[in-house]
This record gives C-alpha cells, structure tokens and sequence, in this order.
C-alpha cells in the first residue's frame, strides 16, 4: 500500500515482482518469513470475527492495501466472502492472476469502490504506516462509511517499541518512508471516525504457530512486549 494520493503507486509497483523476497531478507535473521507471519495474523483475524461478529464464515471482509494477496488463499472458504484493494495496479493484477474468484479493485488510496453499508468486516494488515499522517483520517472515514452497523475494523501495525520491529522496518526497502502508529495513533484514527467499543492487542510476543502458543501470546496480549498489535473498533 503506497501514499493515498497515488504519487508513491508507480515505486510500490516496482516492488511487486520481489514483495516476499525483500520482506524475507528482512526477516532473514528471525528465521521466520512472510508467510508465518501472514498466516497468524489471518488466524487472528478469523478468531476474532468468530467472537465479534458470531462467525467468520459468514462475514463479507474487505482487505485494505492487499499488495499481491499473497495470504488470502488462506481465507478462503474460511469467510463468507473476501475483496482486496490497492492503490498499485501491478499488484492488484498478481492479486486477480493468483486468486481468480476474489474480487480486486485498484483504489486512489482514500475513496473505497464500495456502496454505503455493504461490509461487514474491513482490515488494513501494515498498511497505515506507509499513509501520510494528514491523510489517514480520510481513509479511516471511508472505511467505516462502508460498514454496516455493527461492523468491525482491525488495522494491524508494527509495534514501534519493539527493538525487533523496528530493526525489519529499518532493513525493509520499501519501510524506507514508513512513519510507524503507536498504540494510541490506531486508536485515536478509529474513535475520532465515529467507532466505538476500540480495543488493542500486542501479538508476536512468541512466535505464536498454532492454537496453543496463540492463547500463551494472548497471555501478553495487554503488554506492549509483542512485535505488532491489532486495533478494533466497531461501526455504530
């Protein structure tokens, strides 16, 4: 996901064709790469529409900034149905080659190509921290235009006092402009749009592969040790 205004869309194209492998170099010296991460983070995101919303698999659930939507063979079958937008057009087109029946939009990075109230679920995985900070709110406000009552925003985001997580950022190519949200940022964007009942989380305090390790790293879900977090805020 580049700038909202498209100026920065033509260099994240340049990184579609090697998005994994630079996020990999970055990961090199964790031993884990993208994919781990990207499939605990979909495990959170069904937990939690399981609990929020009384089942995953009947949610319509809209991916915000998707890149190529290297994870969401993932979601599949999992969620009642899932769309993915962008404001790089190379990636969208990865995104449409590798998952032929999910729906994919390239977006302007602020105006959401969907009607009022035709979403139950949103969710922006490390999106927000390559969005200029004046221009976050705006999104923020589309994104819960699209919402029916009820629904559910998560953005997942890097947690900046975490010496790990900034070290990835740091070696991460396209990391190069991110300005990182704090706790408080994510949920300051979601109650000044209007959500209510806003929660954070700190995850990856432990590499947390499988239902057992989540709930121990759900153990330190209160402590800002995690190498990112989730913010929710509900649309009412």
């Amino acid at each position: 996901m580049a700038n909202p205004d498209r100026t920065d869309a033509p260099e994240f194209d340049a990184y579609t064709a090697n998005y994994n492998e630079e996020i990999n170099k970055a990961l090199s010296f964790s031993g884990m790469d993208i994919d781990f991460f990207a499939r605990v983070k979909n495990e959170y995101l069904v937990d939690i529409l399981d609990a929020r919303l009384g089942g995953a698999g009947k949610v319509e659930l809209l991916d915000v900034g998707c890149g190529i939507a290297n994870a969401h063979k993932q979601l599949v079958g999992r969620v009642g149905k899932l769309s993915g937008i962008d404001v790089s057009a190379e990636s969208i087109a990865v995104a449409r080659q590798t998952n032929p029946d999910i729906r994919y939009d390239v977006f302007d990075g602020i105006h959401l190509p969907f009607a009022d109230r035709s979403m139950d679920a949103a969710f922006a995985v490390n999106v927000f921290h390559h969005v200029p900070v004046a221009q976050r709110p705006a999104l923020v406000d589309d994104i819960r235009r699209v919402l029916r009552p009820g629904g559910l925003f998560a953005i997942f985001e890097h947690n900046p006092l975490n010496p790990v997580t900034r070290h990835v950022v740091n070696t991460c190519a396209f990391d190069k402009d991110a300005i990182l949200l704090q706790r408080r940022d994510s949920e300051t964007l979601l109650r000044d749009a209007g959500f209510g009942d806003i929660s954070t989380r700190y995850i990856f305090s432990i590499p947390p592969a499988g239902a057992l390790l989540r709930k121990v790293d759900r153990l330190f879900s209160l402590l800002p040790f995690g190498a990112q977090y989730y913010t929710l805020g509900t649309c009412r």
